[in-house]
Order: C-alpha cells, then sequence, then structure tokens
C-alpha cells in the first residue's frame, strides 16, 4: 500500500434474503455497520431495517471502492444478488466475522 493512501471497503446491507439492500462505502467497516445497526449509519438502512452485512469487499484504495460503489449502484437486482450469492448464497450476516 503507498504512503497515505486510506484502504476501503464496499459493502451491502440487506434486511432479509433477497429484500432491499443498500450499498456504501467506508474506511472502518465494523463500526460502519455498527452505526448502520444501531440505525444512526443511514436514513435509508434506518427507514427500511437494514442491519445485516451480506457482502463486503476490501480494496487498498478508497477512490476506487468509492468508483465500485457507483457501478454497483447502477447495476439491476438481479445483478447485486448474484454479487451477494457467489460469496454468502444463504444471506448470512457477516457482520460477527469482522470483530
Amino acid at each position: 500500500m503507498e504512503e497515505g493512501k486510506l484502504c476501503g471497503w464496499v459493502y451491502i446491507m440487506a434486511n432479509r434474503y433477497r429484500g432491499t439492500m443498500y450499498v456504501g462505502v467506508t474506511a472502518h467497516l465494523p463500526l460502519r455497520i455498527q452505526q448502520h445497526r444501531d440505525g444512526k449509519g443511514s436514513d435509508f438502512c434506518a427507514k427500511y431495517g437494514l442491519t445485516k452485512l451480506v457482502w463486503a469487499e476490501f480494496a487498498k484504495d478508497i477512490e476506487a471502492c468509492i468508483a465500485q460503489e457507483k457501478r454497483i449502484k447502477r447495476w439491476k437486482r438481479e445483478w447485486k444478488f448474484e454479487l451477494i450469492e457467489r460469496a454468502n448464497p444463504d444471506w448470512d450476516d457477516l457482520f460477527d466475522t469482522l470483530v
């Protein structure tokens, strides 16, 4: 990793299997997911009860994460389902694997 570059994560939150999804980006994944779970991460997640971390991808460059987040947000729902289910077919909450 280059000196001074910030690492990051692109992630997807959900409320249930193939339910409502939120795509986000952060430099501190465990903290950000805890904020979502507490209802303080985003108004959208709080409104729809998105408390399950169902997918996350690490990158050594936060700018690359932001670009990936924007791409994924433009995807069709089915494409997002496929992305999640390649790594997490049962849509398990991955939060406990972070801490």
